[in-house]
């Protein structure tokens, strides 16, 4: 895995940590310390593709960006992405179950946030609420639908409801309706 590190105009692609401390150390402004180097190390060797920035001073950064690219060109022409294919196919296989038509009962599960009323101070708090129904839809959306549409009745509407596509929405198909 190469490094991608930017302060200001001064840009490099390095290919190992040791070049890039002698990038960062080349540069008058940073002072590298031993909890940065530590930090750039445990960055590089890590499992997060997330670029990350480091403070030289109030509101100025520098930073760094982990890419398989072999070449300055390559990174900036963004020839070397890292795509995550399994998210990517998780994301499109909820959709499409998600939006599959199937008549019947359906169980959905939700957990959103819930504005309640403390009578001891007199104000109000979010509150995380975990709810569950089973009712008769044609998808699993529908479902969702149904389930936001009864809840807006009968909780404080300002209670924050997820999306059907989030994590916070899971649905079952229970069967066919007599």
């Amino acid at each position: 895995m190469n490094l991608y590190l930017r302060y200001f105009d001064n840009e490099t692609l390095v290919y190992n940590v040791e070049q890039a401390l002698d990038f960062l150390a080349s540069i008058p402004d940073i002072q590298v310390t031993p909890d940065m180097e530590d930090d750039i190390r445990a960055y590089a060797e890590g499992d997060v593709f997330y670029p990350k920035r480091y403070k030289v001073r109030p509101r100025v950064y520098f930073i760094i960006i982990k890419t398989e690219a072999e070449t300055m060109l390559d990174f900036k022409q963004k020839k070397a992405l890292r795509t995550n294919d399994v998210v990517q196919r998780k994301d499109t296989s909820v959709l499409m179950h998600l939006t599959e038509e199937r008549d019947g009962w359906y169980e959905g599960t939700i957990d959103f946030k819930r504005v309640v009323f403390l009578p001891a101070t007199g104000k109000h708090e979010y509150r995380d609420t975990h709810f569950v129904a089973r009712c008769k839809s044609i998808s699993g959306l529908d479902c969702y639908n149904r389930i936001i549409d009864y809840l807006r009745d009968h909780v404080d509407s300002r209670s924050q409801f997820p999306s059907a596509k989030g994590k916070n929405f899971s649905f079952r198909y229970l069967g066919m309706w007599k």
